[in-house]
């Protein structure tokens, strides 16, 4: 296909609004990360992320997220190729856990960070081997 310069412009123009648009690092996790806690650094600890270590299918890996005393709960990956994954608000009286099965294009590390009820942010984070990638 001949680049024309409509394909250039649109190339452009979806580059300017990917998460981490067309720089940072690999697929602008870091950047998503940053949007989510407003600029804040998240802390280790406080988030119990369940995600097997090994998944034979990467169409549907399941994750179990939970923080105490929650509001926000946000799934990151640094290996697929848009970052953000899901993210859950949850009310005063919802509990502070969440589940979900999300889609893997290979082995990578899945990033949780939970928005406390004080405003403060905690992550945890848990590489997994993917045996078949889900995503085409």
């Amino acid at each position: 296909m001949a680049m024309t310069r409509r394909c250039v412009l649109l190339m452009a123009a979806a580059a300017a609004f990917l998460p981490g648009g067309a720089a940072g690092n690999e697929n602008g996790v870091m950047q998503a990360i940053a949007e989510f806690t407003g600029g804040a650094t998240p802390l280790d600890g406080g988030v119990n992320l369940l995600i097997p270590e090994i998944a034979d299918n990467g169409g549907a890996v399941p994750v179990r997220v939970e923080a105490a005393a929650a509001r926000r709960i946000a799934l990151f990956t640094d290996g697929n190729p848009y970052p953000g994954v899901a993210v859950f608000s949850l009310g005063r009286l919802a509990s502070s856990a969440a589940a979900i099965r999300i889609r893997l294009a290979g082995s990578q590390t899945v990033i949780a960070v939970a928005e406390l009820a004080d405003g403060s942010y905690r992550q945890a984070t848990r590489s997994i081997a993917v045996t078949v990638g889900g995503c085409a």
